[in-house]
């Protein structure tokens, strides 16, 4: 069985020993998306004084805290605690504030999970 590892980033300066070491141990293929939690848009707030044209400097005013979101489909339960250790190694123990958050789903199907990418 296949598991979908989602792995929450709070540091992005992290991603890049994470990926590295997931691409070491065999981990072919990662999404990475940008995003940001709840917590972080009640602590910064959003902005509601936006004009109706903006220009670019008022959408530059307030930098927003982002975190990276990583998915990856893996083949096989000893890959994901591999992944969750580097993670921990890297990142901290994720049971503390601040450090991420990850949760691994089973998948029933993965489709194109073996193909290579062409250089």
């Amino acid at each position: 069985m296949s598991f979908l590892v989602v792995l929450i980033v709070d540091d992005p300066d992290n991603c890049p020993a994470i990926l590295d070491a997931w691409e070491a141990m065999g981990v072919s293929g990662v999404t990475i998306l940008e995003s940001s939690g709840l917590g972080r848009y009640r602590q910064q707030g959003m902005r509601e004084d936006m004009p109706l044209m903006p220009s670019l400097r008022d959408f530059f005013q307030q930098d927003e805290i982002r975190h990276r979101t990583l998915f990856s489909v893996v083949k096989d339960e000893a890959m994901v605690d591999k992944m969750i250790e580097v993670v921990q190694d890297v990142s901290g123990d994720l049971d503390q504030p601040n450090s991420g958050f990850l949760f691994v789903v089973p998948v029933v199907r993965a489709v194109g999970l073996n193909r290579k990418l062409e250089d």
